[in-house]
């Protein structure tokens, strides 16, 4: 047993003659994502749910592999981790998740592997970090691997971290500079109801957020790369586009001509906002 910062277990105590009790470890670090088409974690066929087969024939949506990508950063990270630890079973904890297509750059997403039943619970965590960045150079890199305690596990996920993205924004016709500049560094709220393309797995509400605009370049091509500061919880997709009145007011709305993001990156994760206080 490693102690209370390492490794947890099920119980405190297994009764006599019981089985001994499970062992986890929390392994937490940051990951940046560098190429699109990655999903955070694995991601399995909505039509078969992973089992690659719909009535004894081959699912048609994922031709019988069970999952739309073949690698995700949890199993890249997975591949290399468990073994080391000699663990068979894991989950995967991340601060968030950015969608398959968006790369996650900055300083990295933080995330914590969670690692049960270890047979080797000392792996080099300086060696480790350095082998998955070996094995997936122009695909991941992970920083910061270090153990902790149970407890981070609802902190990573319960904390609200605003967000810089940078966006390469296609407008339908020219836009004026000073429109750009009248939006500069302005923090707007906006409201913004669930987006279609994730209603299936969200409640269809509306949601108050604020975004801000921090920078803004017109290109060679008539398309604008964009930096953005924006709330946690924030749809930027749709902070572009307005998906049809869901999203206002939206960069659409605000330049006066319909907006696409072409390409999207996440390119810091601030500080969590602070956790308000319970009364007593």
């Amino acid at each position: 047993m490693m102690g209370d910062l390492t490794a947890s277990t099920d119980s405190p105590r297994a009764p006599q003659g019981s089985s001994r009790p499970k062992i986890r470890l929390f392994l937490e670090g940051r990951y940046q994502k560098l190429v699109r088409d990655l999903p955070q974690t694995v991601f399995f066929c909505p039509t078969c749910k992973g089992r690659g087969r719909m009535k004894g024939q081959p699912c048609t949506r994922c031709n019988g592999f069970g999952k739309l990508t073949k690698d995700s950063v949890q199993e890249l990270i997975e591949r290399v981790a468990m073994p080391r630890f000699r663990s068979w079973k894991s989950k995967f904890h991340g601060a968030g998740r950015e969608d398959v297509d968006v790369r996650m750059l900055g300083d990295g997403r933080p995330f914590i592997l969670e690692i049960m039943n270890p047979k080797h619970p000392m792996a080099d965590l300086t060696e480790l970090e350095d082998a998955i960045n070996r094995a997936y150079p122009d695909r991941i890199v992970v920083k910061g691997l270090q153990l902790v305690p149970r407890a981070r596990v609802a902190e990573l996920k319960e904390a609200k971290h605003p967000k810089e993205y940078a966006a390469l924004v296609r407008t339908q016709s020219p836009v004026a500079p000073g429109k750009l500049e009248a939006l500069l560094n302005r923090k707007l709220m906006i409201r913004q109801r669930t987006p279609e393309r994730v209603a299936h797995r969200r409640a269809d509400m509306d949601r108050q957020r604020w975004i801000e605009l921090l920078s803004a370049q017109t290109l060679e091509s008539g398309d604008l790369r964009i930096l953005l500061r924006c709330e946690h919880g924030t749809y930027v997709k749709e902070v572009i586009s307005g998906e049809g009145g869901r999203t206002e007011p939206s960069l659409s709305e605000l330049l006066g001509t319909p907006c696409t993001c072409v390409e999207l990156d996440v390119a810091a994760i601030l500080a969590a906002d602070p956790v308000p206080a319970k009364n007593p």
